[in-house]
Order: C-alpha cells, then structure tokens, then sequence
C-alpha cells in the first residue's frame, strides 16, 4: 500500500471535503486515499480496537471505480471516493452484522443494506469497514463478549465511551474522516465527548433507520466526523428517504447550504444569522441542569469557555435551567423494556452467551406492565411539552456533554462512582432521546490528563441546521480545535 506521507499533509488527515477538492484538482485519487486509510487502520486498530470487520479488498474496489470516474470528470454522488465507517448496527450488503453479540450467526446472505448504507453507497463514498459497538448497542460504553473492549484514542487505558464507540476512535485517528453510528441515549454524543471529535444526534426521523431498533423512537442515527461541514454534508447524504421506515420525516432542505450561506437560523427567536452564525441568537446555558448534577472543575470551566465564545460571536446568553427533574426512571423503563422484548425469543443458551449487565436490564425490563411503559410515555410526553416551552424563549441550549472525562475501560460506570448503570453519567445525553430534539457533541478541551471534554448544544424539535451552525460557529472561532493529537499520532505513526 502507498504512504501517504509523501504529501505535504497526510491524506488521513484531510476532511471529506477536502479529500472531495483534492480528487476535483487531480492532487490525489479515492484509490491514494482508501490505501492511506487502510494502512492507519493496520496502525491504529491493535491499540484501539475499532472495528469489528475492515473488507480492504472490497474497499479498493470501490476507490478504484470512483477514481475512474473522477478521471472521466463524472464523480458520482456528494461522497465519491470517501472513506467511510458504519457501526455494526447497520445491515450492509456482504458484510454480516453481528451487532456485537455472539447470539447472532454470521452465516447468511446478508444481502441488504440499511438506509443510511443504501445512500452512502449511491453517492459513491467507500465502506472501509465495520465498527464496534458493545452488544446491541445497549450502553454507553463500547465492550462486548464477542468484540473485546474498544479504548480511547487520548489514553487506551481509558474507554472510547459507547455505543458508537468504534466510530469515534476510528474518526479521531484518522482511519476515515466519516463514520454514522446511533444514538438511544447519547451514544454518537457520550464517545464524540470522550474522544475529541464532532457527533451530531438529528431530530427523530431525519435519517431513516430499518430495521427498526428494538429501543423505539429513542434510537437516533447520526454523522461522526471531524467538523460540523463534514457533518452537514454526510448528513444531505444519509437522510434522504426510504420507505422501510415508516416514521421518517418529509425531506428537508441541504444542510450543507443552510450551513455555508449562515442563514440556517432563519425564523429562531433570534432572528437573522449574520456572519458569525450565532449573532443575535438567544442561547440558555444551564452548568448543572438546575444543581441536579455534579460536574467536574475542569469540564465546567472548559465548557465555560465555550459559552464564552459564543458571546464573543455576538450570541446573547443567560444563565438558565429547563424546568425538568432527571427522567432517568421513565428512560430506564422504556430502555429496559426494549432490551427485553429483543431477546424476547432467545432460550436459555443464547441469554447465557450475552454480556451480564444486558442480562440484568432485561430481567428489569421483564417486570414492568404495560401501564408502567405507559406511565414512562407519559413523563416523556410531560417532557417534551416543557423542553417547548423552554424554546419559545431560547434558540439553543447549552450544557456540557458529559459531566466527567474518559474513565477506565472494560467497566460500565467510572470505579468508586456508586453508579449502577451508564446514565449514572450521561444525565444530560438521554433527556433528549425522549425528546427527540437535534443536539450535538463540540470539542472544546482537554481536562489535566490530556483527556478531551465536549460541550452539548441542543435546539428544537426540527431546528437541526440551527444546531450544527452554532457548533460550525465554534469550530469557526478556533473553540472547537487546537486539542493535541491522540496517542497514535503524536509520534506521526
């Protein structure tokens, strides 16, 4: 395989846009790029573990087809030639997904492509491979018993964070500027925190998803890149629609457009862009969601900064908390419960094959009652009608990610915590999930120990590019950039 070091900047460091302007001038092919990635993935995979599966033969194929094509002058789609990850939640044609479970054969014809897969590979982007999830995508950490644990770029003793935890090493060290994963309960936001990188939750039904996901309309998929630009444009990619699912919504216009013109925030309380992207918007910013939870010095005053930032940009901030207690009961309910209708029709050796601490939330979910699941929809409900509210007053919400930093890998909550489960840590991920409103995961410092730590901001039910041109306005403003470069990378390997 070619070195790409040969080029003035490694071509695993490039964006997807500019690898698309690279092949548009001829400084380099899709097939230079695939073969740079596949070699960082041969580096970076033993410390890491992000993939589950890497198909380089097939890969090659594809960048040599694209680079025909871009030789011709006619790149197909928006992503010819991009090197792109899919978490192993997504069916992909000719590639078993195991879904992180040794309950799942991967014998099988394997034959179909999930939507957001469909749409990739229309628009010509190259599917390098797999990444891990822990099983079923059930927790906010990425370990399985079939995948082994999957570490953080900045530390590989610490955790990548989950469920999308493969793709968001494999972004954050250059093994493919483009992933997709999900998101039930912060799970493309919790490991876009933990390992430095941008990750973006849309509204509920903005990217379709089939099959459907046995946690409901909690379950989210979205882009994990290295900007927001990346983002928006991957997002014009895989939200086209698609008739399995039947909850997608209508087509929305380009992302991408609302992005580069700046005038995605048009009819937001604040009224008209400008050229900052947040000039004039009114944005919350609540630290602790209303002292309910307890955030670490460091990522406080990180996040601080940020929201700083914001008001340098001509955004106007007040300190304010939405009127909600934790809803982690009436989450767990419904998490709980679509853990165990999945294994509903497994014996009693396919439960003995899954991951224990899946085992025990199904047991959980075993014992709620209809009325119970029901009670769980109506605090959703109740949520969702307050989080409104909260937005008839303010564009965005800003809180950060995570309260804490990447802990120790293999474990579920950080050692000493009392937490019996992963939203113990994620208080302010899966609120949304209820919600289903966009939020999105920003870089914007490392905490003593070289660790990275994400501020969220949130909008809307439907104001997704309102989203990503506030965070695109950080990233703008150099907030988001500037974190050093993982442990792989530092010596240039």
């Amino acid at each position: 395989m070619t070195d790409d070091t040969s080029y003035p900047t490694r071509l695993t460091d490039l964006t997807a846009r500019q690898l698309l302007a690279g092949y548009e001038r001829g400084d380099f092919s899709p097939l230079d790029a695939t073969r740079a990635v596949l070699d960082r993935i041969e580096v970076v995979q033993p410390l890491v573990n992000a993939f589950v599966r890497v198909d380089a033969e097939a890969a090659l194929a594809q960048a040599e087809a694209s680079t025909a094509r871009w030789r011709g002058r006619e790149p197909r789609g928006l992503l010819d030639g991009v090197p792109v990850s899919v978490k192993d939640i997504f069916l992909q044609r000719g590639s078993p997904t195991l879904r992180g479970s040794r309950t799942v054969r991967a014998e099988g014809a394997w034959d179909e492509d999930a939507p957001a897969v469909a749409r990739l590979r229309a628009h010509g982007a190259v599917l390098v491979g797999k990444t891990t999830t822990p099983e079923f995508g059930w927790k906010g950490v990425t370990d399985s018993p079939l995948n082994g644990v999957t570490r953080n770029p900045y530390d590989p003793s610490r955790t990548s964070g989950g469920s999308s935890g493969g793709s968001a090493a494999a972004v954050a060290l250059g093994a493919g500027p483009l992933s997709i994963g999900t998101d039930g309960g912060g799970s493309v936001r919790i490991p876009a925190s933990f390992c430095g990188i941008f990750g973006f939750k849309p509204t509920y039904g903005r990217v379709p998803l089939y099959p459907s996901s046995p946690f409901g309309t909690l379950a989210h998929a979205g882009p994990m890149t290295r900007d927001v630009a990346d983002a928006a444009l991957l997002m014009d990619v895989i939200s086209g629609s698609d008739w399995r699912d039947w909850s997608q919504l209508a087509p929305a216009p380009s992302l991408s457009a609302a992005l580069m013109e700046g005038s995605a925030g048009a009819g937001s309380v604040g009224g008209s862009a400008g050229a900052s992207g947040v000039k004039g918007l009114r944005i919350a910013y609540s630290a602790t969601f209303g002292n309910q939870v307890a955030v670490r010095p460091e990522v406080a005053s990180a996040v601080r900064r940020a929201v700083g930032r914001l008001a340098e940009l001509g955004a106007y901030i007040e300190e304010a908390d939405p009127d909600i207690t934790d809803p982690v009961e009436a989450f767990h309910t419904l998490w709980f419960s679509g853990a165990a209708r999945l294994v509903q029709p497994f014996g009693a050796e396919q439960r003995e094959l899954l991951d224990p601490g899946l085992r025990e939330i199904v047991a959980a979910g075993e014992r709620y009652s209809a009325l119970d699941y029901l009670a769980a929809v109506d605090a959703r409900m109740e949520l969702g009608r307050r989080f409104g509210r909260f937005h008839e007053s303010y564009d965005l919400l800003v809180t950060p990610t995570l309260p804490i930093t990447a802990f120790e890998a293999g474990r579920e909550t950080p050692r000493g915590s009392g937490q019996r489960r992963w939203t113990g840590w994620t208080p302010f991920t899966y609120p949304f999930n209820l919600t289903q409103q966009p939020a999105a995961s920003v870089p914007c410092g490392v905490d003593g120990d070289g660790l990275p730590i994400g501020v969220q901001l949130v909008a809307a039910r439907h104001a997704d590019a309102l989203v990503l041109r506030a965070a695109h306005a950080l990233y703008e403003s150099g907030a988001a950039t500037g974190l050093p470069a993982p442990v792989p990378t530092r010596a240039g390997s």
